[in-house]
């Protein structure tokens, strides 16, 4: 069946292709997907499958059910887009001012839809079923996945599987890693009140500029001397809001951040540090403040028997040019929270184009993707699918 497969899918390259163009023109942000999942569901019972929609709020499930009884397999992918002009010039340009697929979130859809027509034509040959996850809002905390969870799409599931185009990786590449591959992802907030005034009276004020200022330097040291350099952990601060006119002191600043981890004692003393350093500077300095931590995704945690199972099976897939143990990303994916549920492995399909002068990193209003590797994607989790269900 693993020949079938792989043919089959050659054969629909071109329709992913058409798919991944169709959705990069009209994409749709976190939590207000309306057309993207009704053409997703339209497509699967097309094929005949069993269909939810709605699942957690916008997400579609599809079902396949093979021939023969046997375990049941999950393959997700996302499909929300990011708030980012799109600034390619290409003919699948995105048609929605502001809101583009700066990620790859098309290409993930594409991947699955056309590896689930694939797949339905196995279905008389398959001992089990295959559940097709399309995951809403991945971008945007607290995220599709959980809220799917907890309507119930991983019920009766064994195992699942999927997949991360990377653009700044090589095409025609799979990277696995068992354990945590990424990060927890955290913001906070921190507002500050001072006194404002004169900025030549600064000694009858209490700037909070200043304050803002010392804390960003402060915090950058809590890694550093707080965290064991053995554990992995980054404490970035992104925005920094503060003052009116040249010559008044601020009595307000605003900051932003995050903090990324991997294990949980870490998480938790990154946190009670941050809290801490910012009472103790405002408290030094007689501001007061404000200050709302959140707790993003939690890390991908990948189980360590379906990820030797994939890194294994991927070496045999005839798009795969290579397979290679990737280094853990500090990059959040709220694919941490089927793992929490059932065992399975995420991992990155290179999307570097080999003839492109320039690679735009994710997130970056010229990024792109080699199409080709989606075949990698497709071809790569197909014979999960299938392999597992053989087992």
């Amino acid at each position: 069946m693993q020949d079938i497969l792989y043919n089959g899918l050659d054969e629909l390259y071109q329709e992913m292709v058409d798919i991944r163009r169709y959705l990069h023109q009209h994409p749709e942000l976190s939590f207000q997907e309306v057309e993207t999942p009704a053409y997703i569901a339209a497509y699967h019972r097309k094929l005949g499958h069993e269909v939810r929609t709605g699942v957690g709020e916008r997400g579609v499930v599809a079902v396949l059910r093979g021939a023969k009884p046997g375990k049941t397999v999950a393959l997700r992918a996302d499909f929300d887009a990011l708030p980012i002009q799109d600034e390619k010039e290409v003919p699948y340009k995105s048609q929605v001012a502001g809101v583009m697929h700066a990620c790859g979130h098309d290409g993930h859809t594409a991947t699955l839809l056309v590896l689930a027509k694939v797949l339905n034509g196995l279905k008389e040959h398959l001992a089990g079923n295959v559940v097709f996850i399309h995951q809403h809002a991945e971008e945007m905390s607290p995220g599709g996945a959980i809220a799917m969870v907890e309507d119930g799409c991983l019920e009766g599931v064994d195992a699942i599987f999927g997949t991360h185009l990377w653009a700044t990786l090589p095409s025609g590449h799979v990277f696995y890693r068992s354990g945590p591959i990424m990060a927890a992802a955290d913001r906070f907030e921190i507002e500050i009140v001072g006194q404002g005034g004169h900025g030549g009276s600064p000694h009858m004020t209490r700037d909070a500029l200043v304050v803002g200022a010392q804390l960003v330097t402060t915090l950058q040291q809590l890694v550093s001397r707080r965290v064991d350099p053995i554990e992995c952990a980054v404490v970035s601060i992104g925005s920094f809001h503060a003052g009116n006119a040249f010559n008044v002191i601020a009595d307000r600043a605003y900051l932003q951040g995050t903090a990324r981890s991997y294990s949980a004692d870490v998480r938790d003393l990154v946190e009670r540090e941050i809290r801490r350093i910012v009472e103790g500077t405002c408290l030094s300095a007689d501001v007061t403040y404000d200050m709302n931590y959140v707790r993003g995704y939690p890390p991908v945690v990948n189980h360590e028997n379906e990820t030797e199972f994939l890194a294994t099976l991927a070496r045999a897939v005839p798009a795969v040019k290579g397979v290679s143990e990737i280094a853990p990303q500090m990059g959040g994916e709220d694919f941490a929270y089927y793992l929490e549920h059932v065992p399975g492995t995420f991992f990155f399909t290179g999307a570097r184009h080999p003839y492109w002068e320039v690679t735009y990193p994710h997130h970056h209003p010229k990024f792109d993707i080699d199409e080709g590797a989606m075949l990698v994607a497709a071809q790569t989790l197909g014979s999960a699918a299938l392999s597992y269900l053989a087992q």
